[in-house]
């Protein structure tokens, strides 16, 4: 009976390979029924380009797909050392989701050069693909998760953003500097007195709290103040798989809120007086670029730029734009959270924040 490793292998593969491929086959066979229709029911166009798809899948699977993932599984040591971005995210977005918003942009071409109006290609191909992409990023996510049970071994990699590591130690104060002979006239030289706003007194605080021993006692000078990974409680009683908390759950959640900008910019393209205008070029291109997000690691630090540069700035232009000329086919509520992400505090309040007060003996 293979091991539960094995099965989440094995798993994870044929979802990835599958996101990969069925997005693909359903975007091609509606440009074939396109293309059949404008040539007037030609039945050879449509199968030249089922052909081709067919053809594009199986190159892209064995001579690409295939042996990056063997490489990211057998660990090469070129690959091994890549930890700020992830190489099957690359590959998706470049063999996937770029030549399926090509197929959609070429399909707007198609039937205004015709002047038909046959399909805008809303709803099921396009949600296939982001969908399929959200599923790609969502796996690569909880890969070192167990596939069942509880997830209390879930790596650095998936702590939710914020504060996780604060290093501590004594620092001496500028009061102390200036005032060397303060602990004559009263005060104590070992511990210097917090002024002007300084954190001193709050370390002091922390020195003297019952708990300070206990976390000196893991490793000498350092303490932990936050962490993004609370300590799992255990909850009793028949109904206490309700409080006990699951990170991949929240994976899931992070991962899907992640993308609904995304997801949104896509339904505007969808929209008929858009679709069938030259804006479904820049719409589809915008798109496109702010999915190079998920190439960057989850919890890199360039995440937060990455987002204001890709996404925010680029979407928050073209929805001006688009509510300018079509009327507001686009919420302004997404307008205004473009505005709010490319503000400088959030970039700020986005990154994880690191502490580290170097050592000065008294």
């Amino acid at each position: 009976m293979p091991s539960g490793k094995t099965v989440k292998l094995v798993l994870y593969e044929v979802l990835q390979l599958a996101a990969l491929i069925v997005p693909i086959f359903v975007i091609m066979e509606r440009f074939a029924s396109l293309i059949h229709d404008v040539r007037g029911r030609d039945l050879t166009a449509y199968w030249l380009v089922v052909a081709a798809s067919i053809a594009y899948v199986t190159s892209v699977t064995l001579l690409v797909w295939v042996p990056l993932k063997y490489l990211i599984l057998k660990r090469q040591r070129f690959i091994s050392e890549i930890t700020q971005w992830r190489p099957t995210a690359l590959a998706y977005l470049i063999l996937c989701t770029l030549p399926c918003f090509a197929i959609l942009i070429a399909s707007s071409k198609v039937q205004v050069d015709r002047g038909h109006r046959i399909d805008h290609f809303i709803e099921l191909p396009v949600s296939l693909v982001l969908f399929s992409l959200i599923c790609v990023d969502v796996i690569e996510r909880i890969r070192p998760c167990r596939l069942v049970g509880q997830s209390g071994s879930l790596d650095s990699d998936f702590d939710m953003p914020g504060p996780v590591l604060t290093y501590l130690e004594q620092v001496t104060t500028v009061t102390g500097q200036l005032h060397p002979d303060e602990g004559q006239n009263g005060s104590t030289q070992g511990h210097p007195e917090a002024r002007n706003g300084s954190t001193s007194g709050r370390w002091q605080d922390l020195a003297g709290s019952p708990s300070h021993s206990t976390l000196s006692s893991r490793a000498p000078g350092t303490a932990y103040l936050y962490s993004s990974s609370p300590r799992q409680r255990s909850y009793s009683g028949s109904l206490g798989f309700l409080l006990r908390k699951d990170g991949r759950s929240e994976v899931f959640v992070d991962s899907f809120l992640f993308w609904f900008d995304t997801v949104e910019m896509v339904r505007v393209a969808g929209e008929p007086s858009v679709f069938y205008s030259a804006w479904v070029f820049p719409v589809y291109i915008l798109a496109f670029v702010s999915t190079l997000r998920m190439v960057i690691t989850p919890h890199n630090p360039l995440v937060s730029s990455a987002g204001v540069a890709l996404q925010d700035l680029p979407f928050f232009i073209i929805r001006v734009a688009l509510i300018v000329v079509f009327g507001y086919v686009t919420p302004v509520l997404y307008t205004l959270k473009n505005v709010l992400g490319a503000a400088p505090e959030k970039r700020g309040a986005d990154m994880e924040l690191v502490l580290v007060i170097k050592k000065n003996t008294l």
